[in-house]
């Protein structure tokens, strides 16, 4: 079955779920809104830069989940979801993932945010699989810490990679649309790699490969 890859961030949706959470949590009074903000803006600098210390980011940010109970934080999942996603949700993206699908092809999320934010987005979009960091779960509680390998950069092709093995597929005619520079290297294991609305440096490196550029955008 041909697979047809998304990133989500900047790509199905106008805009970062991580940043918009933690929009959300600062517009709550849920995380000191002053030292959240100055550390997520340097974090954020650094993933545009290509320079993210993916672990210690989220040291930082899965720090929330382990500090509160899950009908808490699924609670505030829920109201994050109607004010801060729903308003970015990209009709263009949604046909997109709708002309896939009508071509019987396997669909799926590959993003680097953790599965707690990212898991109620895919599913908005009707789609079921999706690799994502994983927040470590202990005895019913988030522990503030990340099980297994980040889905980030590099990290995307090991975890899709482990998915592929799991099941009877291949990347046979599969497709992956992304954003972001940073996704060069899942771009590169597709037979269609298509530049999203892409940053700078994608853009350049997609014009010198002969890769599609497209927008999502209105």
């Amino acid at each position: 079955m041909t697979l047809a890859i998304f990133d989500l961030d900047n790509t199905l949706i106008g805009g970062d779920s991580d940043t918009s959470w933690g929009d959300f949590l600062c517009e709550k009074g849920y995380v000191d809104t002053k030292e959240h903000t100055r550390r997520h803006a340097e974090y954020y600098q650094d993933y545009l830069d290509g320079t993210l210390d993916i672990m210690e980011f989220l040291s930082f940010q899965l720090e929330i989940l382990g500090k509160h109970d899950m009908e808490t934080l699924n609670n505030w999942r829920q109201d994050y979801l109607v004010q801060m996603i729903e308003p970015i949700l990209l009709p263009k993206a949604q046909a997109l993932v709708e002309h896939h699908r009508q071509q019987d092809h396997q669909l799926l999320i590959v993003t680097a945010t953790n599965r707690f934010i990212t898991d109620p987005i895919a599913k908005l979009f009707g789609i079921d699989e999706l690799i994502a960091t994983e927040p470590e779960i202990m005895n019913g509680r988030y522990t503030g810490k990340v099980a297994g390998t980040p889905s980030f950069a590099e990290g995307k092709v090991t975890r899709l990679q482990e998915w592929l093995a799991d099941r009877d597929y291949s990347l046979k005619g599969s497709w992956f649309y992304s954003d972001s520079h940073n996704d060069i290297p899942l771009l590169e294991q597709v037979e269609n790699p298509i530049a999203v609305d892409p940053d700078d440096k994608l853009k350049e490196e997609a014009e010198k490969r002969g890769w599609e550029i497209m927008s999502l955008r209105d």
